[in-house]
């Protein structure tokens, strides 16, 4: 690990001041970026600590019926809050299927926006990367990338985006709020993240110096949590970043779908919300002929970067799939594997 400076900011302000020095990185949970940091895929030159920040470790409930949760919020925290599990239980599911229990103590809403891809060739630096070190090339492909992106992917990057708990959230339109040298302003999840493009070492929106305090969701995002899912296929059953994810959520108008929300995880450098595929639901009733209808929607643009062409029709399947979960209603109880295709849906608490 190379030297760098460390400091502990009391204030967000101040924070954003050492944050919009060269080479600086906010360091929070660090769950990710330690272990970047130790492998050398990262060199911060400065460390700014916000873990000590005030005010953005709360989960809000506001007046208007939405939800703000801190920056700093843990994700154990979050899954485990009775009243934010229940007006949106998809979140939850997602944030307790992903990585261990000792983790989720840890690593924070923020953070989890930030993270990293997990390509490999991105981790080794022996190998060509773009977003390491751009223009160096990309040694994914053309290698071992049968986990790789389907949809959005350039030339110059196939890589996909890890998280989970962004999946439900950005199809429950949840937005970013964010403070910074020039000041506040908030921006919807959905657009927070970037596609590769010619650019892959751009991975979000923010510039230099810009922090990441809130991420709310909308009142309207509760009216789904009788029919929300997420569901994750992944290579072992726990500990593992998804191959492919699904949310689903469903708002019903006596038995025909009123709206539909669809968000695909590990298929893209960002969250995938597939609105087309939304609209074909809208009116529908809730059929399996509908849910493949949706589903080919979903992954009319997908094509391989590589060795997984597979992805899409398993893409396809767990939409499908996590549909008609939701479509059956949110279990009372959550279930022993979330998130899992294989899990019951009444078991323990």
């Amino acid at each position: 690990m190379n030297r760098f400076e460390y400091i502990r900011p009391v204030t967000v302000s101040e924070a954003v001041a050492a944050g919009a020095a060269p080479g600086s990185t906010y360091l929070a949970a660090g769950t990710n970026l330690l272990d970047l940091m130790k492998g050398g895929v990262t060199r911060p030159v400065q460390l700014v600590d916000i873990t000590r920040l005030p005010g953005l470790d709360r989960i809000e409930h506001l007046e208007d019926g939405g939800v703000r949760i801190g920056a700093l919020v843990r994700n154990a925290d979050l899954a485990h809050d009775p009243a934010f599990a229940r007006r949106f239980p998809s979140i939850a599911e997602a944030l307790l299927s992903g990585a261990s229990a000792q983790l989720r103590n840890a690593a924070t809403a923020g953070g989890n926006l930030l993270q990293r891809t997990r390509c490999a060739y991105f981790y080794d630096t022996a190998s060509a990367c773009n977003k390491r070190h751009p223009g160096a090339g990309c040694d994914a492909i053309g290698g071992d990338n049968r986990l790789h992106a389907i949809l959005g992917w350039s030339e110059h990057c196939i890589a996909t985006h890890p998280s989970d708990f962004c999946v439900p959230m950005t199809a429950l339109d949840a937005v970013v709020e964010i403070e910074g040298p020039q000041g506040r302003r908030a921006i919807p999840l959905e657009q927070f993240h970037r596609l590769p493009g010619d650019n892959p070492e751009r991975e979000t929106v923010l510039d230099r110096g810009e922090l990441i305090t809130a991420i709310r969701l909308p009142p309207e995002a509760a009216a789904f949590a009788p029919h929300a899912r997420y569901l994750k296929v992944r290579e072992r059953t726990s500990y593992a970043f998804a191959v492919v994810s699904a949310a689903a959520a469903l708002r019903f108008e006596g038995d025909v779908i009123a709206e539909a929300r669809i968000a695909l995880g590990s298929v893209a450098l960002t969250p995938w919300r597939p609105r087309s595929a939304e609209a074909t639901l809208a009116g529908a009733r809730p059929d399996a002929a509908a849910f493949r209808h949706a589903a080919d929607a979903a992954l009319a643009d997908a094509r391989p970067s590589g060795d997984n062409a597979f992805k899409i029709e398993l893409a396809r399947r767990i939409v499908v799939r996590a549909l008609t979960l939701a479509a059956a209603g949110t279990p009372a109880r959550m279930p022993a594997l979330p998130a899992s295709p294989f899990a019951g849906v009444m078991t323990h608490a």
